[in-house]
């Protein structure tokens, strides 16, 4: 007997199961690199387990699904242009976060979208209303809550903040790249090459990070891997089954688990600050969802032909 095919509001359901999932893990992917920068361990080892960890794992998802064929490309240097951009935002993530408390971190991260839209303007030639431009505005205000200027005296890094922002900038150009590679690239092979290409590169060059370390800070790095390979399989496969517009507000979802997990390990209760830009950074990336997500269906309309 044959089963009935799964419903549209089924995909939205796994695809929201599997965004949610995402936004757990990239919130203790951050706790698990900031706790192994803590007990000694340098950023490219750490760069280095986040992506020879994940690579087994993202082969096997490759193996068991899309197959080996999906991994065919004509565009290496696209390829090789995300994994530069990639590898260097990981690295200014991975810096931000041991210079900024956990919560703070992840705040600044999410103008990443916001600077998304900027470029794709700028870059793509994307047409952006005024009304994601105000949006956008309220979300770097954000930041700027977040320092706290003229707040008196502040335990927040002045360094971390310009580090986590320029890795936002960084996660932007991502994005990108992304957007033109998804244009003739299957997802598995950019998820793929990326986890390869990281591989080799920090590979090659891990002689030169590697120290010696007690336990936990190699179960901490391993940590870090089989976390970040979690996040990729998990966001690939919610934008597989339904609309980025309709998972990716999930995405803010690691705000509520980087404070808890930062208040529960670290004692580190987020200011009244850092609540402040969060909201308004959170706000802003959610309308800037929304108003996209209308500018689309836009679109959409115009391309269908009328009778």
């Amino acid at each position: 007997m044959l089963r009935p095919a799964p419903k549209f509001h089924d995909h939205v359901t796994l695809a929201i199961l599997a965004r949610a999932i995402s936004a757990l893990f990239a919130a203790m992917m951050g706790a698990f690199v900031k706790a192994a920068g803590n007990s000694g361990a340098g950023w490219g080892e750490i760069i280095f387990f986040r992506q020879a960890v994940a690579l087994p794992v993202i082969l096997a998802w490759v193996l068991l699904g899309p197959g080996l064929r999906a991994l065919r490309t004509n565009r290496p240097r696209a390829h090789l242009v995300r994994a530069i951009v990639g590898l260097t935002s990981l690295a200014f993530m991975f810096y931000a976060l041991s210079l900024l408390p956990l919560s703070e971190a992840m705040t600044i991260f999410f103008i990443s979208p916001l600077v998304a839209t900027c470029l794709s303007a700028m870059l793509l030639g994307e047409k952006v209303g005024i009304q994601r431009w105000l949006a956008i505005g309220v979300g770097f205000s954000g930041v700027i809550v977040l320092m706290n200027p003229g707040g008196g005296a502040s335990d927040i890094s002045t360094l971390g903040i310009a580090i986590a922002v320029t890795a936002s900038i960084l996660m932007a150009l991502v994005t990108i790249t992304l957007r033109q590679l998804g244009t003739t690239e299957n997802e598995a092979a950019i998820v793929f090459r990326f986890a390869m290409a990281g591989t080799v590169v920090t590979g090659f060059l891990y002689p030169f990070f590697y120290q010696p370390h007690q336990l936990f800070t190699w179960l901490m790095m391993l940590g870090v891997g089989v976390c970040g390979a979690v996040v990729q399989v998990t966001t690939t496969m919610s934008l597989r089954l339904a609309p980025v517009s309709l998972t990716a507000p999930f995405d803010y979802t690691q705000l509520f688990w980087a404070a808890l997990i930062g208040w529960l390990i670290w004692a580190d209760l987020p200011a009244w600050s850092t609540a402040a830009g969060g909201l308004l950074i959170a706000g802003s990336g959610l309308y800037t969802f929304y108003r996209e997500r209308l500018h689309r269906q836009s679109i959409a309309k115009q391309a269908t032909p009328t009778n």
